[in-house]
């Protein structure tokens, strides 16, 4: 198969996997709400945990992750590790940039975990230990996102090379783009506290 096509097929498929706006779908069909108009309005895992509780949570989490991982490993096997990073990186966009949600969405963090699981899993079980071991530290989900997405551009550097580092450093790019108004609520001191011991309002 020409491997431009396999990689130009890779990307759109992974775009538009990644856009489908799972948190969106879970809080409106099983309880009778809208992620985007409740709590921080962001349609992630943290906030699924703030407004619809533990069982909601883990489902954004699992189901935005499965995002990332289904097309990259499909890319994988279809093309090797470029097309994979590509089709990673697509499927993040296409969450961050849903057209589902008139090219609106979310951070990007479980759809990025999902993609470094699929491109070389030691990739996720770091990401997975530097995350919490920044919000166990600092109490910030924002900022264990970000520090966890950062220090995946030398882990992927060594578990694939520079295509894996190139996308660390992309992704992260990104993932900290879309933690900016994060990041001023961190410097005027308003940024919320996220603590792994509470669920929101149903368990």
């Amino acid at each position: 198969m020409n491997p431009i096509v396999v990689a130009v097929a890779s990307v759109i498929v992974a775009f538009f996997v990644g856009a489908i706006p799972f948190g969106v779908l879970v809080s409106r069909a099983f309880y009778a709400t809208d992620l985007r108009t409740s709590g921080s309005g962001n349609i992630g895992a943290a906030n699924a945990l703030r407004t619809l509780g533990k069982r909601g949570a883990v489902a954004v989490l699992v189901l935005d992750a499965l995002k990332g991982i289904a097309p990259t490993l499909a890319a994988g096997a279809l093309g090797g590790p470029v097309p994979a990073t590509l089709a990673a990186f697509a499927a993040v966009v296409g969450h961050c940039w849903s057209p589902f949600l008139g090219f609106k969405g979310g951070k990007g963090v479980a759809t990025l975990l999902g993609t470094v699981i699929a491109l070389w899993w030691p990739a996720g079980l770091a990401f997975a230990l530097v995350w919490i071991a920044a919000v166990v530290g600092c109490g910030y989900a924002s900022v264990s996102s970000m520090a966890a997405s950062v220090a995946m551009a030398p882990v992927l550097w060594f578990g694939l090379g520079p295509a894996g580092f190139v996308y660390g450093v992309v992704s992260a790019l990104v993932i900290i783009y879309r933690h900016r108004e994060n990041l001023d609520r961190l410097r005027r001191g308003t940024e919320n506290r996220f603590s792994l011991l509470k669920a929101g309002r149903q368990s």
